[in-house]
């Protein structure tokens, strides 16, 4: 695929995902309802404050804290700090080490934060056998931040080989700035790039807005609150964002592997399918496959990823998620794009403010205040 280069300025605990805020289409779910999959969760490290973690080279796992350090799990616990960045961060606010990634062959470990002034942040290094090399720090790609909350900061590369990294509105309460339905800012949206195509990175020739002059290039999609965390099904390839509500949705957005991007997930018009202060909904809104209301315990929804391991045979192909609040794991199933059964996997993971996915497609549970616990069966 052909890119075009660019160089453009752009990424408390329970205030952090408090306003921060599923599912996935799986062609070979069936349809009929399935009895739960019987899971527990297995403690397997403590850290300090872990925030998001990514499959590492070599079978390994590595968790973000959210204070600015990395640290390599395997089966002794969490080692010491393979990266430290704590110096040029700070945690006011929903601030902080919000995301990390590797590109597909671990050759480069990306870093998505909020600098000491604010503004989000994402910095590339080179990886060689399985080792950061601190000296090669460069950074990629940076967006000025109005307020301390809402910063998204989630970062994942796509099945397509690009980096998608999730930004939120710029917050405060309400979207003051209109930034979600804003094509001119990268704020409230889904952004795809090459941070290898070109310097500080390439635009993909794809992106839905490339040739449209009032809208930025980097987008993929938009309308989002706090997209808080997204994940690429690794079977189907679809994406699932997991959006944060203002004060009474929580939802789920979902686009296929085959999308083409340009999806206006409808904030601040829109919370879920219900229209936001008066608002109007957009003619091209694409509404959520999932979302509930705050009635319950539930008040920020953690995004997941769609089970692909092999430990659990009931769960697979189901889309695990939670929400900081509440707590309590549950599953969507879906086919061709609709949900199909919820489910209670009957367990509670504390103050869930992250899922990790492993190599083998296993999944980890972090909850902000130590546990690193891994989904087993019962």
């Amino acid at each position: 695929m052909k890119v075009r280069t660019r160089s453009t300025a752009f990424i408390g605990t329970i205030c952090l995902v408090a306003s921060l805020a599923l599912t996935t289409a799986s062609a070979d779910e069936p349809a009929a309802p399935r009895q739960a999959a019987k899971v527990a969760l297995r403690e397997v490290a403590k850290a300090q404050n872990p925030i998001a973690g990514a499959a590492g080279p070599g079978g390994t796992v590595w968790i973000a804290e959210r204070a600015g350090t990395v640290r390599v799990l395997d089966d002794k616990g969490l080692g010491e700090p393979v990266l430290d960045i704590s110096g040029d961060t700070t945690t006011d606010g929903e601030r902080g080490l919000l995301g990390i990634a590797f590109d597909k062959r671990f050759a480069h470990f990306y870093i998505s934060y909020t600098n000491l002034e604010g503004t989000s942040t994402v910095d590339e290094f080179a990886v060689r056998n399985g080792k950061i090399r601190p000296n090669t720090r460069r950074t990629v790609i940076t967006q000025t931040q109005p307020y301390p909350n809402h910063n998204g900061g989630d970062i994942r590369f796509g099945p397509d080989g690009y980096l998608y990294i999730a930004l939120g509105d710029g917050g405060s309460g309400g979207d003051p700035h209109g930034n979600g339905q804003n094509l001119d800012t990268l704020l409230g949206k889904m952004l795809r790039i090459d941070p290898q195509g070109g310097k500080p990175y390439a635009i993909p020739r794809d992106n839905p807005f490339v040739n449209d002059p009032n809208a930025k290039d980097e987008i993929w999609a938009y309308g989002l609150r706090n997209p808080w965390r997204f994940s690429f099904d690794a079977h189907t390839g679809d994406l699932l964002i997991g959006d944060v509500g203002q004060s009474d949705w929580e939802e789920i957005d979902w686009a296929p592997a085959k999308s083409r991007g340009g999806e206006n997930y409808g904030w601040s018009q829109m919370e879920g399918t219900h229209p936001f202060r008066g608002g109007t909904e957009p003619a091209n809104h694409v509404p959520p496959v999932h979302e509930y209301d705050r009635t319950g315990l539930g008040c920020s929804v953690t995004g997941g990823y769609v089970y692909r391991g092999r430990a659990i045979p009931a769960l697979r192909g189901q889309y695990v998620f939670s929400d900081y609040c509440d707590g309590t794991l549950r599953t969507l199933r879906m086919r061709n794009g609709k949900v199909t059964g919820e489910s209670d996997l009957g367990v509670n993971g504390g103050e869930v403010i992250s899922f990790v996915q492993s190599g083998d497609g296993e999944l980890y549970v972090l909850a902000i205040g130590g546990s690193v616990s891994r989904i087993d069966p019962a």
